[in-house]
C-alpha cells in the first residue's frame, strides 16, 4: 500500500487501518494475531483502537498481539482517551487534563509500549475548557509519550478552534468520524474544516457497520440497515451491479469510493475498517488495489446524495 501523509504532519499511514472494535470480543488473541499479520503483510500499518472499546478489551488483545513479536516500527498505532469505560455511566466523558493523562498511562501500560504514535481526544468535552485539552495534548507530545495527536467526534468548528491553541510543529493531525455512502454529513463541515487547517482526515465505519455489505456482521445490527426507506437498498444495489463489472463486492466497492484513490487531492487520508475474519480483511484490501473509474465515482455519488 502506498502511505499517505497525515495532513501536513510528517506521519505517514496506510490508507487502510485496522479497526479493533471487536477485538476482546468476537475476535480473540489468536484471529487477531492472524489478522494485524496479514495486514502488515499487505503493506498496513494503522492500527487504530481506544480504551472505551470492549471495556479496555480490544486495547488488551492488541497489546498481547504485539508482545508476540510484530516489529513495533512496523505499526502506526492510534488510540484515544477520554472516554473512561471505568466511570460510571452518565459521567464517562472526561477530557481533563488529570482523566487525559491517567488514560494515556494506562493504554502505554496495557499496550506495554513506551509511546503512541497517534493519540486523539475521543469526544469534545463542554466541561473541559479547550485550552487545557491543548495544553494536555502538547504536554504528552513534548514528555516522549505521544508522537502525534488527533480528535475524533469532532465537529468543524471544534476542530478548527482546538488547532489554534497548539504549537506549530505539535498541531493536530488527524480528525476522525463517520463516513461512508449512507453519511456524508462529514463533507459539509468536518472534511472542509480538516482541509483548511492542515488535519488529515480519518473515515470510520467506512461500510456502515455493515450495511453496505448487504449482510449483518459482527453479530450486531446495524443501525442502517433500514436507513431511509429503501435508501439503502438501492446503494447496495448499485454497489452490487459495480462490482460486478469490476470484479469486487459490494464492499470492497463502497470502501473503494470513501478512500477515493484516484483522486487528487482525496478528501480522505485513511479509512478504518473493523475486520472479524481474514476473509473480511481480504476482501477490504482489495478496495486498496482496485481505484474505481470515474463515472463508477459519480454515480454513487448520486444515488448517495
Amino acid at each position: 500500500m502506498e502511505e499517505r501523509a497525515l495532513g501536513k504532519s510528517g506521519l505517514k499511514v496506510s490508507p487502510l487501518g485496522l479497526g479493533t472494535a471487536t477485538w476482546g470480543e468476537s475476535v480473540d488473541i489468536a484471529a487477531a494475531c492472524e489478522l494485524l499479520g496479514l495486514f502488515v503483510d499487505a503493506g498496513g500499518n494503522l492500527v487504530d483502537t481506544s480504551p472505551a472499546l470492549n471495556g479496555g478489551g480490544a486495547e488488551e488483545v492488541l497489546g498481547a498481539v504485539l508482545a508476540t513479536g510484530i516489529p513495533r516500527d512496523e505499526v502506526v498505532l492510534s488510540t484515544a482517551a477520554g472516554v473512561d469505560p471505568l466511570r460510571p455511566v452518565g459521567s464517562r466523558v472526561d477530557c481533563s487534563r488529570r482523566g487525559l493523562l491517567r488514560q494515556l498511562d494506562r493504554s502505554l501500560k496495557t499496550l506495554s509500549v513506551d509511546h503512541i504514535d497517534l493519540w486523539n481526544v475521543e469526544y469534545w468535552d463542554d466541561s473541559t475548557p479547550v485550552e487545557e485539552v491543548a495544553d494536555t495534548l502538547d504536554y504528552a507530545i513534548q514528555v516522549g509519550k505521544v508522537r502525534y495527536v488527533g480528535v475524533r467526534g469532532y465537529r468543524g468548528w471544534q476542530l478548527a478552534l482546538s488547532s489554534t491553541y497548539l504549537p506549530r510543529g505539535r498541531a493536530l493531525v488527524a480528525a476522525q468520524e463517520e463516513y461512508h455512502l449512507l453519511r456524508r454529513e462529514a463533507e459539509d463541515e468536518l472534511i472542509p474544516a480538516a482541509a483548511h487547517v492542515g488535519v488529515g482526515f480519518i473515515a470510520a465505519a467506512p461500510l456502515a457497520y455493515g450495511a453496505l455489505c448487504g449482510v449483518e456482521r459482527h453479530g450486531v445490527r446495524s443501525p442502517f440497515m433500514n436507513y431511509v426507506g429503501t435508501k439503502r437498498d438501492t446503494i447496495v444495489e448499485a454497489l452490487a451491479t459495480a462490482g460486478k463489472g469490476l470484479g469486487l463486492s459490494p464492499a470492497a466497492v463502497a470502501l473503494s469510493w470513501v478512500l477515493g484513490l484516484n483522486r487528487a487531492p482525496g478528501k480522505v487520508a485513511a479509512a478504518v475498517v473493523g475486520a472479524r475474519t481474514t476473509s473480511q480483511l481480504s476482501d477490504a484490501l482489495m478496495a486498496v488495489r482496485h481505484p474505481l473509474p470515474e463515472q463508477i465515482i459519480r454515480a454513487l455519488d448520486e444515488v448517495s446524495g
